[in-house]
């Protein structure tokens, strides 16, 4: 194990020189989604601006590197339908037709979730939160509109987002405190009625914590007790160079053994400190800024990197073990620069979480799973 550890050490190092060295377009030659071809989907999340105004060389990279994307907000409820029966799909169809130009594959990110809704959703024209049965026919119209207009061109849906707190308990969202706990097989419900032939997927962050594994775990058996379908689980996968992947793998395990694929769907990989360790996704988590929370805003430094690359192997070998039962790994961004780690849970500081630099060329790690 310990000359396993200095090889890959070793190779690290040795792989930083060259991408210091190599031309741009020489390092890009390397494609991560032809080497997983045979394995699993690689994707990217993007933004709007990236699909309307990325340089060419990010173009590129986005065409070249990944064979599935996912829109990091365009298709989310407060951006389709921001107004009650108003629907605005413009810039959900033009990162479709992107990735349609590319020959990628859509998913579909997300149907139901608590946060980014738009503000009329909960409530009537007084402020009051609508009753159950306005609730359940405000959802099931979003769900028919939404997976209708798109039919035939996204492969699948994140169905429901985040509904379990890191106790395991269902989030107390107003989706829940409407329409019960019950909203989740109805969101399933309406989901396949509008598309039986898209995939249903449940997502979450903190997957590695055991006490999330079991309530998913829990909601895979519920909605099947009530022949819904559910296809697979999507693991956010926000994580850092010292998350448990041995409690990660076996979130994965316990998944597939209720009969679901497992997908990586937000993957990125923090270097920096987390002010609580208590790593988390959710997105009203703040803290102050402090210097010591930004240990690299001049550059990574050589062992941190190294660490980072250890951390890569070790993942996506993992990965590798599971690839029959894994369907898509997705990176959450395409360069460090566009991360929203740079900002959370710590606004202003600089992290290096992505496959790509600042520079847009490979980090030593992909050259090493690719290997």
């Amino acid at each position: 194990m310990v000359k396993d550890f200095m090889l890959v050490r070793l190779v690290s190092v040795l792989l930083m020189l060259f991408a210091g060295s190599a031309s741009a377009k020489a390092q890009q030659t390397a494609s991560l989604k032809e080497a997983f071809k045979n394995d699993f989907l690689i994707g990217t999340a993007l933004n709007m601006w990236q699909v309307r105004h990325g340089s060419e060389q990010t173009k590129e990279l986005i065409r070249s590197q990944f064979s599935t994307v996912v829109a990091e907000n365009c298709m989310k409820s407060e951006v389709l339908q921001p107004v009650e029966n108003v629907f605005n799909f413009k810039d959900a169809d033009e990162f479709i037709s992107l990735a349609e130009n590319n020959g990628q594959v859509v998913t579909g990110h997300c149907l139901v979730w608590h946060s980014q809704a738009p503000a009329w959703f909960f409530h009537n024209d007084k402020g009051v939160l609508v009753d159950r049965q306005t609730m359940i026919e405000r959802m099931r119209k979003h769900i028919y509109t939404v997976m209708g207009h798109f039919k035939g061109r996204v492969k699948g849906w994140d169905v429901v987002n985040e509904a379990i707190e890191f106790d395991g308990s269902l989030r107390k969202s107003n989706f829940y405190n409407i329409i019960g706990e019950d909203y989740i097989r109805l969101a399933f419900q309406f989901a396949h009625e509008a598309d039986p032939d898209a995939e249903l997927y449940y997502n979450d962050y903190s997957m590695d914590n055991p006490n999330k594994r079991e309530a998913v775990v829990k909601l895979i058996r519920d909605l099947k007790a009530h022949g819904l379908r559910i296809d697979a689980v999507g693991m956010q996968s926000h994580l850092s160079t010292t998350s448990n992947l041995k409690e990660y793998e076996e979130s994965m395990e316990a998944f597939i053994k209720e009969g679901v694929k497992v997908m990586a769907t937000e993957l990125d990989v923090s270097v920096l400190p987390f002010p609580n360790h208590q790593m988390t996704a959710e997105i009203s988590t703040n803290f102050e800024y402090q210097e010591a929370l930004n240990p690299y805003k001049k550059g990574i430094t050589e062992e941190k990197q190294a660490e980072q690359n250890d951390f890569m192997v070790k993942l996506f070998k993992i990965y590798k073990k599971h690839a029959k039962d894994i369907t898509r790994i997705t990176f959450w961004g395409v360069t460090d620069g566009d991360s929203w780690k740079n900002d959370f849970p710590v606004p202003g500081r600089t992290d290096y979480p992505l496959p790509f630099g600042r520079d847009l060329k490979p980090k030593p790690w992909v050259y090493l799973i690719i290997k």
